[in-house]
């Protein structure tokens, strides 16, 4: 049998084992900081659970959950990394969840990470074409943050998106309120209030600070950073890209927006709003207090429409939050729903001022005579015979107009013969020559100018239309005859290649205007042409209008093929009505025999006096052949 032997190193090694057991229990073992700030959570839960069992509000405490150890960071270690705010980071909040706060028309989605909304969804619409169930989403996919940079009194920069904020949901009366807290302590923290009405766009946001003045650097502002990377919504991605935009009001009232192009940037002063506009939604970011001022930049997404089909626009924006007595105190609203100027305008902020309608006298004509005539009509009617009517009631409207620009025109086609016998006359005298043709317009009572001036009036018309029908909410998504979506083109055949500036699609409505401004320009120019002799040194008019006729109706053909149906549908019956007024008037109330008489019946009488116009006209023509007589002398 073998004898046991005395093993010195085997005790050497338990003593060893034992010795670093010792030292893993003691180094384990819960510092007094530890235990204070556990002590401190479970006084914060029993005050929440006592509060919520007495609020007569009807407070409702979102169920609190235990950390893990394994969640738990020794707090002086956070303390110093995270400056004031490491007791956010010991809350049963901090983890990743959300709280979701909706209404008939938007659903929110919060996070606690953070504290912002990461998902905004308007319930009542659609993307792309109607009943494709796919509701729009102006905030999905981590495609938006919401950030406040916080200066701590020791030089450290904290970012609000990476920290934790406590939520608590209440309900006071119909209105639901949710709180978000970012605390540094029990009474030391940074609250962002959202407040949810029924059945309405409008979100109450407030951001304020209390205790954090020991904390914070509130020397200089917090800069609040807002980004958005909006998501296609329509069909045509280029048109929709087109209408995306950073508008802003400043300065008590006034609005601008940044522009289009690869990358735009505006620093205004005194904002009031800000919104990134897409085509047809809109994030708007309202303030009761003017930020002093925010850096705003658009960047453009869109490189390749075949590729880049996902995203339009990337915005951002940069405003400084400035302190009042140490602290941080602002009333917001923000808003997530379409841009709808009725819509906009009901809120009385100024949103609608977001709609591009056009500037001076252009705005003025779609606010004060279109949108109201074109809510009318289609309130009982549908769209697209709305559309239809509506163009019938301002051609009409305009055809005096049209009368009396075709009315000097024919005047002018009678003196033509006259006008041309003075050119053979004073051939080698062009001033003699204006002179002369000057005093038989004056004889035969007949104003040059008097074709041009309709013509210039029914232009802003025109123009209006133009910024109109693309701002046109109503027409999303609503059909009418072969177009599915009015404000979107009304493809017939999809190609297999694309065209450059037409696209990879043949739309109908284009072709049809096309075709309708062809045969208009047709009929009139050879009025216009016998109208408007020629001048020396002119470019020969009768060959520009020749080109004019093909030119105009190919530009409709290969930039409307993209635009929206409406207003391709606007122009097509607007050139059809304008082509049959011509036709009345030129067959049927013109009468060419009866105004020959009537102006060599004006040529007996005595000149009419000339208006100041014309008086100033002569007296230049008078001056420079004068001039020219005295330079021959010399």
């Amino acid at each position: 049998m073998e004898e046991k032997k005395f093993d010195l190193n085997s005790i050497i090694g338990f003593v060893l084992i034992f010795g670093i057991l010792i030292w893993i229990m003691y180094q384990n073992q819960p510092s007094d900081k530890e235990i204070a700030a556990e002590k401190a959570k479970k006084e914060l839960v029993a005050k929440q659970e006592a509060q919520s069992k007495t609020d007569k509000t009807k407070t409702v405490v979102l169920p609190v959950t235990a950390v893990t150890p394994g969640d738990t960071v020794q707090l002086a270690q956070l303390q110093k990394t995270l400056g004031g705010f490491a007791y956010s980071a010991t809350l049963p909040s901090a983890k990743e969840s959300f709280t979701t706060i909706e209404n008939e028309k938007i659903k929110l989605k919060i996070a606690n990470k953070g504290g912002y909304i990461v998902e905004a969804t308007l319930k009542e619409f659609e993307r792309f074409e109607k009943g494709s169930k796919q509701l729009v989403e102006l905030i999905k996919d981590n495609n938006s943050n919401l950030n406040i940079q916080l200066q701590t009194t020791d030089n450290r920069t904290l970012n609000s998106k990476d920290l934790f904020f406590e939520p608590t949901l209440t309900k006071t009366g119909a209105d639901q309120v949710l709180t978000m807290r970012l605390k540094a302590g029990a009474n030391e923290f940074l609250e962002y209030k959202y407040v949810l009405k029924p059945n309405d766009y409008l979100v109450g946001f407030d951001v304020r600070s209390q205790g954090l003045n020991k904390v914070l650097n509130s020397s200089k502002p917090l800069d609040l950073q807002w980004d958005l990377k909006t998501y296609r919504n329509e069909k045509s991605i280029s048109y929709e890209n087109r209408y995306a935009e950073i508008y802003y009001s400043y300065e008590e009232g006034k609005e601008s927006y940044v522009g289009q192009g690869s990358i735009k940037e505006e620093t205004p002063e005194k904002v009031d709003y800000i919104a990134y506009k897409q085509h047809f939604f809109a994030a708007i970011l309202q303030t009761n207090t003017s930020f002093e001022k925010a850096h705003l930049v658009s960047e453009n997404l869109v490189k390749d429409e075949k590729i880049d089909t996902v995203f339009t626009k990337q915005f951002k924006a940069s405003i400084p939050l400035a302190f009042s007595n140490g602290e941080v105190n602002y009333k917001m609203n923000w808003y997530f729903g379409p841009s709808d100027y009725k819509v906009l305008k009901s809120y009385d902020k100024n949103f609608e001022k977001i709609i591009p309608l056009g500037w001076g006298i252009f705005g003025w004509i779609n606010r004060w005579i279109f949108i109201p005539l074109f809510g009318f009509l289609s309130s009982f009617i549908a769209y697209g015979i709305a559309i239809i009517i509506f163009t019938i009631i301002i051609k009409l409207a305009m055809s005096p107009i049209t009368y009396k620009s075709f009315l000097s025109q024919a005047k002018m086609k009678v003196l033509r013969p006259e006008i041309t016998e003075l050119g053979e006359k004073f051939k080698k005298d062009p001033m003699k020559k204006q002179q002369e043709t000057m005093k038989l317009y004056n004889k035969a009572g007949v104003n040059p100018m008097a074709g041009c001036i309709p013509a210039l009036i029914q232009l802003p018309f025109m123009y209006a239309s133009f910024q109109f029908f693309p701002s046109a909410f109503e027409l999303r998504q609503k059909s009418f005859l072969w177009a599915n979506d009015l404000s979107s083109f009304d493809s017939v055949i999809k190609l297999p290649f694309h065209i450059p500036l037409y696209g990879d699609h043949i739309s109908l409505f284009p072709i049809l205007a096309a075709i309708a401004i062809f045969f208009y320009m047709k009929m009139t120019s050879g009025d216009q042409q016998m109208a408007a002799p020629q001048q020396e040194g002119m470019p020969d008019m009768a060959k520009m209008m020749k080109i004019m006729i093909y030119v105009s109706p190919l530009m409709m053909l290969i930039f409307f093929n993209s635009y929206g149906a409406g207003l391709s549908l606007y122009n097509f019956i607007s050139n059809l009505i304008t082509i049959g007024i011509m036709f009345v008037i030129k067959n049927y109330i013109v009468d060419t025999d009866k105004i020959h008489a009537q102006i060599q019946e004006n040529k007996l009488k005595e000149p009419k006096k000339q208006g100041k116009f014309q008086q100033r006209l002569q007296e230049v023509m008078e001056q420079q052949e004068a001039a020219k007589k005295q330079n021959k002398k010399k």
